[in-house]
């Protein structure tokens, strides 16, 4: 395919509902065109929104937990003949509950989208950027990189890989034109709780972010070149800062009693 446009392009992951959805929003609210990625059929609803707002936007659905949903997302990108500006690494999945119990199905799709696709993603499309000497990356991670996780333990465990990850490309990217930040945002308002099957849990049941605002700070965080962002209200930003101090241990136990499956009716 032809070039199509001169504004510049990005892709974004996980893009029909939550954090993704209002990323790609951000971008096309300051002049980008979107590549966008999700399984759902809400993709349909986000790519007719950002439309609306005056992008040229390319939807792709797939399952990008394997390898050749990644594959077809990148060949889709590959389609069209402009080069990328910006990568939004953000499609994610969580799984409640204790790890014996669980799934071992349910687990391994976390480890496989969250983890396996983002490195895959990044490898077809990072050279690109590094080639042409410009480009934004960002990886959404979350405040619980920073704490074990138990009942959520893939999981944190998957966040934990994302930050060093994006840490890590950083400063390999230094001198490259091709700056990488991780957005790490605390309990947002999303379908995330529902889906991971921790309704009945305190950190469930608490107070959430607006993920238009994790959105917009991430997006800012981004294109300022920064390392990362602690997004959201104060009390994610206070907690980033005690988890630098609290033993593993401690936190580990904190995290239960925020995350143990009926923790909601606990006092």
């Amino acid at each position: 395919m032809t070039n199509t446009g001169t504004r510049p392009r990005a892709v974004v992951t996980g893009a029909s509902t939550g954090i993704g959805r209002e990323l790609a929003k951000q971008f096309a609210s300051h002049g980008y065109d979107l590549v966008i990625a999700a399984e759902n059929a809400e993709l349909d609803d986000a790519q007719r929104e950002l439309l609306a707002l005056g992008a040229q936007v390319l939807a792709v659905r797939g399952d990008l937990a394997s390898y050749d949903g990644v594959e077809n997302l990148v060949a889709a990108v590959a389609s069209v003949d402009r080069p990328l500006a910006a990568l939004a690494v953000n499609a994610g999945v969580g799984v409640g509950g204790a790890f014996v119990d669980g799934s071992l199905r349910d687990e391994l799709n976390v480890v496989h989208l969250n983890v396996t696709s983002a490195v895959h993603l990044t490898r077809r499309l990072l050279p690109g950027m590094v080639e042409q000497a410009a480009g934004r990356v960002l990886f959404t991670s979350s405040v619980a990189a920073m704490t074990p996780g138990p009942f959520q333990a893939v999981y944190g465990a998957s966040k934990a890989f994302l930050a060093s990850f994006a840490e890590a490309l950083r400063e390999e990217l230094k001198d490259s034109g091709v700056t990488v930040t991780a957005l790490l945002p605390g309990p947002t308002d999303t379908e995330f709780f529902e889906r991971a099957g921790m309704t009945d849990t305190k950190i469930a049941q608490g107070p959430k972010d607006d993920p238009a605002e994790v959105a917009e700070q991430g997006f800012a965080a981004m294109m300022a070149g920064k390392d990362k962002v602690v997004a959201g209200s104060a009390r994610n930003k206070v907690q980033a800062a005690a988890a630098r101090a609290v033993p593993e241990t401690v936190k580990a136990a904190m995290h239960r009693r925020m995350a143990e499956p009926g923790s909601a009716g606990q006092s």
